[in-house]
Order: C-alpha cells, then structure tokens, then sequence
C-alpha cells in the first residue's frame, strides 16, 4: 500500500474533485465518518458545512483540508466493506480517528485506490500538527496495515513496479466530440488538485497537452480588467476553437482567486522536487550530443518530463517550461535556474555544436583561433543564434581528413 497525502486550503475544491467523479460514474463515496447522519442521507451541503464549521473555529490556520489517497497494488481486489476498514484504521493510526471524513473508492486508474477527505481541525479549536505526517505517522501506520489485512508490501519495490506514473489518465479534449463544459472540467479536476504549478504559464503547460487553455485575456480586455479567467478548448494546431467557458460556470469554480491561493501552496510543495528536474538536465546533456533544444525535449521524455517551447511568431524561443510527470511538479526553466532558461539551454546546445565541430574539424578555422584571446562562453552569446543555426547541419558536417581524393584514371586507346 502507498499513502499519499496533500494539505489545502480549500476544502470545497477537495470535496468537489471527489463529489465530481461520483457524478461521472469514476467514483463512489463508500463512507462517512463521524457525521450526525448516514451516508444516504448526507447532501453535498451537509458534507461541506461539517468541514466549515470545524474550520470556523481557528481561522488562523492556513492549511486547514487534508487529502489522502490510499492505493493498492493492481493484483489486490479489495471490497467496499474492507476498503473502509482499511480507511479507518489509517485514519485512526495517523490522529484523526475523531475528525469528520469522507472515504471515496475512485475507479479512474489502472490499480486499486481510495481517497479520503478531512481536516485537521478538531472540535476544540486546536489544530493536528501536519508537519511531516507523512514520515512521521503515515509510513509506521502504512506498514502496520499492510501486515494488520495482509497486503501487498510496498517498501522495496520499485516505483515503476508499484503504480504507473503516466502523464493524466483522461484523454485530449476533442471540440465537438463531447459537450465543452463537461470535457474541460474532467481535465481541469485532475490538473487541478494533482499537479504542483505556481503561475498561469505553468498551469497551462500541463493544460495545454490535453487540448485545454486557461486565458485572462488582453490587459484592455473586460476579462483582464475584472480578474476574470476563461478556459477555452484548442485544436489541432493548439488555437482556440469554440465558445470560452468562464471559471465561475463549472462546478469547481476554478477562477483566479482561487488559482492564486493554489499557486502560493504549490510554490512550497514543489520545491524538493526541482533537484531531480535539474539533474535530469544536465544528465542528457552529459551522456547525449545535444544541438537544440527540441532534441532536449526527446531525451527528457525517456525520464517522463515533457518540455514545453514557447516562441514568437517569427519562432524565436523566449520560454521554457518543464512538466515532470514523477512528481507531478511544473517549472519555468528561469525558476530553476539560469542555465536552464530558454537562453540557458540555448547556449548550452551552441556550445555542444562548437565541441562537435572542433572535434571533427581537420584544420582550426580562424574562430577557434581566437579563442586563445576570447572567452568561448563570451563567444557563444555573441553569436548564439548563428552557432544554433549551423547546428541544423553539424550532423552532416564531414571533415576533410575523410574525404578521399579521387584517382584519375588513364585509358589507352584502342
């Protein structure tokens, strides 16, 4: 078994992911716990208000949501009865056997899995610690579980082998294929509350792989002026096609106040996680020849980290944005550092056209010369864009050392 837990600030946004996929048929709520009334009988009104007023009574707290997944390996079948069992005895083991919470068995993925929905603010106003749940309290209860019903051990294996980490499980967003608001909001209530994004350009990375943009307009635009936000549907060639949704329709409310607070929770979460993204990097441009950017991108797919280009209209690379699809983290490659931004990279690939030339090169040309009088970083971002434009045919690049000298060939006549 594997636990994972997210803290929020917003228990409506939790609630509504998981009251959503019950209404799509992906999920179902199996049990309430500590609740006046029975399940049957709960509204998702009287479910919310449980939470609300809980929180009401420490407002100080930033974090008040918990949001846990319990999975389970794919060969474990487990009933509702037991997976309730399972929810209950965690929940008891972690602090919160006293606290409202709601148990969903979710039917969106490959393996078996449950969520539960909480917070930790207990009725005399004080709040649970959630400082390192996770190392402190949630992996001891984990592994008395998994010998308490006797499951299938997670610790050991690996990642790979224990649940699969594939880009979201829904599928592109097709304009005419399904009804705009339905299809936009299954994506939006994955991206949403499971990957770690902290601007609207990272967010949309991740969006725009699944045929969805988040747009505030112009700055002139009434949108724009009104902090309103708009999710449009793209086609093919990733333009807008269709009606604009606003953020206020869907049932999530998805708006930009909403997103700020997301942003400002996720900036913290995400940041253990750029150490791999980096190392990743430098790791591709270590072992492969790298002349460009979009070969980057290739090599970083192997390691489930998609890169995003953003360019002009003349298709000058200004942005770089990488979505790591492991850890569920966005990054704007200038936030991880400047070797990693859009010029970064770029300099970083001339540099690899440079060394291959010069390796393959018979003879120094007067460029290289001068490098015993000129720094090569120097070199490199005074004439980037045409060192990153030879780089389109350094492959094809021989040297004359390899080239053999025809022999002319006398014939006698006859």
């Amino acid at each position: 078994m594997v636990a994972v837990i997210k803290t929020s600030s917003s228990i409506r946004g939790i609630l509504n992911y998981n009251e959503n996929k019950v209404k799509i048929g992906k999920a179902e709520c199996i049990s309430a716990v500590n609740y006046p009334l029975e399940l049957e009988k709960l509204s998702f009104t009287s479910k919310l208000n449980r939470f609300l007023k809980l929180a009401e009574l420490n407002t100080n707290a930033k974090r008040n949501t918990v949001h846990i997944s319990l999975n389970f390996d794919p060969t474990e079948n487990h009933s509702k009865e037991k997976l309730a069992e399972i929810a209950d005895t965690y929940m008891e083991k972690l602090g919160f056997g006293r606290q409202p919470y709601l148990v969903y068995q979710h039917y969106d993925a490959g393996h078996p899995h449950c969520h539960i929905v909480t917070n930790n603010i207990q009725r005399d106003g004080k709040r649970i610690d959630l400082h390192l749940l996770g190392i402190r309290k949630s992996e001891p209860a984990r592994k008395e579980i998994e010998e308490i019903f006797g499951l299938v051990k997670a610790q050991g294996r690996k990642q790979k082998e224990q649940f699969s980490l594939n880009p979201i499980d829904v599928g592109r967003v097709q304009y005419g294929k399904a009804e705009s608001r339905k299809a936009i909001n299954s994506v939006l209530n994955k991206v949403l509350f499971d990957y770690k994004y902290s601007s609207l350009t990272e967010l949309n990375a991740v969006l725009n792989l699944y045929n969805v943009h988040a747009d505030r307009g112009t700055e002139e635009s009434r949108v724009f002026k009104n902090n309103g936000l708009l999710y449009k549907i793209l086609d093919q060639n990733s333009k807008p096609i269709g009606v604009p949704i606003k953020a206020s329709e869907f049932y999530s409310r998805p708006t930009l106040k909403f997103l700020e607070e997301k942003f400002k929770s996720n900036e913290a979460e995400k940041e253990p996680c750029k150490k791999y993204v980096k190392n990743a990097i430098k790791l591709a441009f270590f072992h492969e020849d790298i002349i460009s950017p979009e070969k980057l991108s290739k090599i970083l797919e192997k390691e489930h980290i998609q890169m995003t280009l953003r360019k002009s209209r003349e298709g000058q690379l200004y942005g770089i944005t990488y979505v790591d699809h492991k850890t569920r983290s966005v990054f704007n490659g200038s936030s991880l550092g400047k070797e990693f931004s859009a010029k970064g990279i770029q300099e970083s690939c001339a540099m690899n056209i440079l060394a291959i030339e010069r390796k393959y090169q018979s003879s120094l040309s007067t460029v290289f010369e001068n490098f015993q009088n000129i720094e090569l970083k120097v070199y490199v971002k005074e004439n980037l864009a045409d060192i990153l434009l030879r780089g389109e045919k350094v492959n094809d690049y021989v040297s004359k050392q390899f080239k053999r000298k025809k022999k002319k060939r006398f014939y006698k006549g006859i």
